[in-house]
């Protein structure tokens, strides 16, 4: 499903069959090889690294991110035809992409200060469940359906599907999605809490924007501190804690906070403007 827009594609995303345009405060980028259920070729990963590294030069025009698709299906993975030309032609660098591609891609979309809502419809399958993972938040369609994958193929992970899939449903589910390779369901997913919500299929673009718009009009420095605490997996409790009395005084120091708080006292509702 396609997202309506009134400021123009990015030149280099578009060619590459990735769509970016800006929607107010919320920076769509859109997977567009439906043909292809949305497998990541050479060209789609250029598309979505040069994307994302679009939202960071936007800067301060950017307070949100939806990564949506167009067709069927969210993303399908690693395009296995071109991974077996790959293995045919030389096969001593067929997994060079990991390091030089799927790597940067998943660490920048992680690594976003901004807000990120994926929209998933259809398959969402090894790579695509991985850049999924990358979201903040999912919103799912109900005929979406799971999987790592990568063992049905004699593989293991990328993407930085083993972090992000244990931190999402704990360890041991995550071994036997990852060992098995079962599909899974948007229901089971949203009782697993690896996406946010369900809607009826077609309608996860526009749910995921409506989602997206809602971040945008927030605290966005608040929500930059948040997800860099959420990123801090494993530290010790003083740790922790040093660093969340550090994000508030940080925040304390911002116009929204102050405003915030202002509008409280006075019965209003609160408005952001991210400085």
């Amino acid at each position: 499903m396609g997202v309506s827009t009134t400021a123009a594609s990015g030149d280099e995303e578009a060619r590459h069959g990735v769509g970016y345009t800006l929607d107010g405060g919320v920076a769509v980028i859109e997977l567009r090889r439906p043909s292809a259920g949305n497998a990541l070729d050479v060209s789609l990963r250029t598309g979505l690294i040069a994307a994302v590294r679009r939202v960071r030069g936007d800067g301060g025009l950017v307070r949100s991110v939806l990564l949506c698709a167009a067709g069927r299906h969210f993303c399908v993975g690693q395009d296995l035809k071109e991974h077996a030309r790959a293995l045919e032609t030389d096969p001593a660098s067929a997994f060079a992409i990991v390091r030089d591609e799927y790597n940067p891609l998943v660490a920048e979309l992680s690594a976003l200060p901004q807000p990120v809502v994926a929209a998933v419809e259809g398959a969402c399958v090894g790579a695509g469940l991985g850049l999924a993972l990358c979201a903040d938040l999912r919103v799912a369609g109900a005929g979406a359906r799971f999987s790592t994958a990568f063992t049905g193929i004699g593989l293991a992970a990328d993407s930085g599907l083993s972090r992000a899939l244990a931190q999402a449903v704990g360890s041991s589910r995550a071994a036997a999605l990852m060992l098995l390779g079962d599909r899974f369901d948007a229901e089971a997913a949203q009782r697993w809490g690896l996406v946010h919500s369900v809607v009826p299929d077609g309608g996860t673009t526009a749910e995921g924007l409506a989602l997206a718009r809602r971040l945008a009009a927030g605290p966005t420095a608040a929500y930059a501190e948040v997800k860099a605490l959420l990123r801090t997996d494993g530290a010790a409790l003083p740790v922790v804690l040093e660093r969340e009395a550090a994000a508030q005084e940080r925040l304390g120091g911002t116009e929204d906070h102050r405003a915030a708080v202002r509008a409280f006292l006075k019965g209003r509702q609160p408005i952001f403007t991210g400085r």
